[in-house]
């Protein structure tokens, strides 16, 4: 393999990436309009985007490891993207990584931002559910009925959101 094979390699991995992220987009509409049905469908498209990932980076470590025995190193390095660049001399090809390198770490960046955009949407909206839910069935303990407070039995007491008494 070549150079040229591990640059589309990476070319193709962020084309991947740029597909998650528009699902991340999705998702997020989907949670704040509480499309469940929409979110489960995004969610089975992610899942096969990951898989594919996961079958493009193997692709690229065969890749890069193919490209060290092509410039003589016959050893297993585990060389990240500039420092492999260091091994290309030829001012096109080491422009093109690069470029693929700055690239695909851009989206990455704002892949990894919208994802946890996300996951704090789903946990806000996981927070309201639980607070809705104490609103609508009540505290555990907390009376049914309405009594007078002379009615009261003198040792239950209401037990509240907040507890001033510190």
């Amino acid at each position: 393999m070549s150079l040229t094979t591990l640059i589309e390699l990476l070319e193709r991995l962020d084309e991947n990436h740029v597909q998650m992220l528009d699902l991340a987009a999705a998702k997020k509409q989907a949670i704040m309009d509480n499309d469940i049905d929409s979110l489960v469908d995004i969610m089975s498209r992610e899942s096969k985007l990951t898989k594919l990932s996961a079958q493009l980076e193997e692709q690229r470590e065969q890749s890069v490891f193919a490209f060290l025995q092509g410039v003589g190193i016959r050893s297993n390095l585990n060389l990240n993207l500039t420092e492999l660049s260091r091994l290309v001399f030829d001012p096109e090809d080491k422009a093109r990584l690069l470029h693929i390198q700055g690239q695909l770490a851009d989206t990455l960046d704002r892949l990894k931002k919208a994802n946890e955009l996300n996951q704090r949407l789903i946990e806000q909206t996981l927070a309201f559910i639980d607070y809705s839910l104490d609103l609508l069935v009540g505290r555990p303990n907390q009376e049914i009925t309405y009594q007078p407070p002379s009615g009261r039995p003198s040792s239950v007491s209401r037990p509240g959101l907040f507890d001033a008494r510190g």
